[in-house]
């Protein structure tokens, strides 16, 4: 992929900028993290992206070898774009960026996340001493995507897919999920606005106190 005004550095971290520093390409490259995406459901994703821009970006990133896209077997016969081998060791960076960005002054907790970027939270924000003692499976089923959830030995694990056999189901909006987990969002205000609950509702609270986000800075 060759940018418009290439940075013209030798240091790999520029050449990582002229790859996925353009705008919306981390995000882009944030919901594939859990599987392909057809081109409309990372438009869901990402509503305040244009399609014309999430065209380019993806052009840009497959052009970079950071995705691929890919045609479905019959009788689904539609394209998806899912990330290389390369591209998911882009993982660890996302992660490492959102725990550095959680410590802003300025990050204002409550806008909207899709359910790719509230699973990856999750992945990043996981406390195993806050966990130690727990063993569960939960459902989390967000905007109708399922997820399967465990805890264990204070490893978290989350899976695309139906649970089996969960102490507890969680549907509906990613948004209220967030708010109970980062902003204090009531369990009881949260099946008020919507979000559908099954099975141990003092665990699902337990559940929301696994994600510590780290003190912010102070400047």
């Amino acid at each position: 992929m060759t940018r418009k005004k290439p940075y013209d550095d030798g240091c790999a971290t520029a050449h990582a900028l002229d790859l996925i520093g353009e705008r919306w390409a981390l995000l882009i490259v944030r919901e594939l993290v859990p599987g392909p995406k057809r081109f409309a459901d990372l438009k869901a994703s990402l509503p305040g992206i244009s399609s014309n821009i999430l065209t380019t970006r993806l052009n840009e990133l497959e052009a970079g070898h950071v995705l691929v896209r890919e045609k479905l077997p019959p009788p689904a016969a539609s394209h998806v774009y899912a990330l290389t081998p390369w591209g998911k060791m882009l993982e660890p960076l996302i992660k490492e960026l959102g725990r550095w960005a959680a410590q802003s002054p300025g990050l204002v907790v409550g806008k909207p996340m899709s359910p790719a970027s509230v699973m990856l939270s999750f992945r990043t924000m996981f406390s195993a001493e806050r966990a130690d003692g727990l063993s569960f499976s939960a459902s989390l089923t967000l905007d109708g995507i399922p997820h399967w959830l465990t805890v264990s030995d204070g490893e978290l694990v989350i899976e695309i897919g139906n649970a089996t056999d969960p102490a507890f189901s969680v549907s509906g909006d990613p948004n209220l999920i967030a708010g109970m987990v980062y902003g204090g969002l009531p369990l009881s205000d949260a099946k008020a606005a919507g979000l559908e609950v099954s099975g141990d509702e003092a665990l699902v609270t337990t559940f929301t106190t696994l994600f510590p986000l780290p003190e912010r800075f102070a400047p």
